[in-house]
Order: structure tokens, then sequence, then C-alpha cells
């Protein structure tokens, strides 16, 4: 997680479409971009990248 919980709880408070990778609102039940259905809730943990 990072420094602010409340702009991790932002940032995470986004769909991602499964098809395009496209960023949605959490309550859309369908994407933006594409108009594809499929959509997941964004991963909660914020991953460090490995050195």
């Amino acid at each position: 997680m990072g420094k602010f919980p409340e702009a991790d709880a932002t940032i995470a408070a986004v769909s991602i479409c499964r098809r395009c990778k496209t960023r949605n609102k959490r309550n859309a039940e369908k994407c933006r971009k594409c108009g594809s259905p499929y959509l997941r809730p964004k991963n909660k943990e914020i991953k460090a990248k490995k050195a």
C-alpha cells in the first residue's frame, strides 16, 4: 500500500475490462471503450516492482 490510504481507496475503486484493459467506474455494467460486459475489480494490493 502507499503512503495515503485515501488515495489508495480511490485508485482501487475501479473496474478493469478483461478484453481491452481499460479502467471503468466501479458500478459499470459494460466497458466504456469496447462495450464488453466482462469486467473485473481492480486488485486491492499494490504490488512492489521486483528489482
